[in-house]
Parts: structure tokens; sequence; C-alpha cells
């Protein structure tokens, strides 16, 4: 299949459990909205049909506790890799905004470092499956790991429902956010980095802010 030509602006948000990614997606798509963009949301893993599959196998299903580290990290590369070239790769050669919730860093940061793979076959996978277009601007929520816990707690969220990987103990979290840490330090000019513990309003101006500077063609009219 050939690559399809690079338009459009791709925006990923990333973070650790409880960091509030959810409500910033949702803010922004809003916002989106209202200054009469069209914009594509998609998440990690899943996204797509076979991708949807893959995060039911990751996340929930039973069978996945007993899931591998190098498992684990070939199942979120196939979900990203059909991801990118069904969906993300033809939306932004139609021109629109595509906000993925989670991206290839998630890989680098979560099986790479808190499962302890080596950051050399991370990069590769992550560059096989990712393909040509990494996000035009990252947004990650830096929060405590213990902050985010307490949040997580507060929801209310059926058994039937359990995800695998919120389960992990409170050290994996610790890596995750390290990890990160680094991430963003070595590419300032595409991950920003927002202290997730501020009010959401204040998290969700500093985006937009964010943005507007970034580019003056596809997010004209957001709020700030």
């Amino acid at each position: 299949m050939s690559e399809m030509s690079q338009t459009g602006f791709f925006i990923s948000f990333e973070g650790s459990e409880g960091c509030g990614k959810s409500t910033q997606i949702r803010l922004l798509l809003d916002d989106l909205r209202q200054a009469g963009q069209d914009p594509v949301l998609v998440r990690e893993p899943g996204g797509t049909p076979i991708g949807e599959h893959i995060r039911h196998l990751l996340q929930h299903a039973p069978e996945g506790d007993a899931m591998t580290p190098e498992a684990e990290l070939l199942l979120f590369a196939a979900s990203r890799a059909q991801l990118v070239r069904e969906t993300i790769l033809p939306a932004l050669a139609a021109g629109r905004v595509v906000i993925s919730d989670r991206f290839l860093d998630s890989t680098t940061v979560y099986q790479g470092v808190a499962r302890k793979i080596s950051s050399e076959h991370v990069s590769v996978i992550n560059r096989f499956a990712a393909g040509p277009r990494l996000p035009d601007v990252t947004f990650l929520l830096d929060i405590d790991p213990q902050a985010g816990f307490e949040r997580l707690r507060r929801r209310v969220q059926p058994e039937s429902q359990r995800d695998r990987m919120e389960e992990e103990p409170l050290a994996f979290y610790e890596a995750v956010r390290a990890g990160y840490l680094t991430v963003a330090a070595a590419e300032p000019n595409r991950i920003h980095l927002l202290d997730a513990s501020q009010p959401e309003p204040e998290v969700a101006g500093q985006i937009r802010a964010e943005l507007q500077r970034r580019s003056d063609v596809f997010l004209q009219g957001i709020r700030v």
C-alpha cells in the first residue's frame, strides 16, 4: 500500500492512568466542532474492528492475564499498524484533524520502560507500526502516580469492565511516569508537558493556547 500525502493535523494525548486524558480530549473535541472542524477521534489500542478485538484481549479478556511482555508489545503494534493505515493516514490525507487517545509513546513507556523490553526492539517495532507520520503535537498530562490512583478509585466501573493495565502496582506507574518524562525531555518540539494536577479548565486553556501557537490553519477559532 502506498503511503498517502501528509496533510491534516495530528494530535495525540499521553499520560498515566488517572491523568485526565479523556476529559481533555472531550473538551477539545467540543471546541473543535464549535469552531467548524470535523475531527476524527481514535484510541489505542483499538479504533478499528481489528484493533477493538485486540483491545479486548489486552485489557479485559481473562486470557490476557498470562500474556508475556513481548506478546503485549506486538499486539499493541498490530493494533496501531491497522489504525494508522485504515483510519489515521486517510483522515490526514483528507485534511482533517485527528486526535488519538495514546499513540506510540505509550508503547515506548509501558512496554519498553515499565515492562523492561529493550528500547532498541521497541523503537524498531514502533517505527514499523506507526509508519511515516508522527503526531504534530503530543500533549503529555503528567501526574503523580498516587494521585492518579486516587482518581481511578473514584471511578464507578463494573467488574465486567476490569482493565488489566489499571491493576498494575504503584511501582509500575512510577516507572511509567519516569519513562514519559524521559521521552518528553528527548522530544521537546513534539511533546508538550502539562501539569495534570491543575484544575481541568486551566489544563484545557494551556492546550488551546499551544494548539493556536502551532497551527493557524487547522485550528482557527478554538477557545483559549
